[in-house]
């Protein structure tokens, strides 16, 4: 059974950094582009970052560009997302994915069940 586990994540206060991993299971993702999104009340999925499968190159959301940074580890199959100078409105359920580094959804085949990240002022 294919999965990708999240860890991480939580209650921060503005200013304050997190580190979420995303850990593949069932079968190789070496291969596999990699991504982030968030998703808040009562507002649609959005990308924040994308690796690819030599984490030579990645793709930020223009919010998150110098804040956040994504990177991998193959070894392990896990994805992290290490978000530094946080802010309220970075509050979301983030979700890991795998499969592509496009922006959109529709393009990535498994996903992580979900961490809260919850940034007060």
């Amino acid at each position: 059974q294919v999965q990708l586990v999240q860890s991480g994540g939580g209650l921060v206060q503005d200013g304050g950094s997190l580190r979420l991993s995303c850990v593949g299971s069932g079968r190789t993702f070496t291969y596999d582009g990699m991504g982030w999104f968030r998703q808040a009340p009562g507002k649609e999925r959005e990308f924040v970052a994308a690796i690819s499968w030599t984490g030579d190159s990645t793709w930020y959301a223009d919010s998150v560009k110098g804040r956040f940074t994504i990177s991998r580890d193959n070894a392990k199959s896990t994805v992290y997302l290490q978000m530094n100078n946080l802010k309220p409105e970075d509050t979301a359920v983030y979700y890991c994915a795998s499969g592509s580094t496009q922006e959109t959804v529709d393009y990535y085949d498994h996903w992580g069940q979900g961490t809260q990240v919850t940034v007060s002022s």
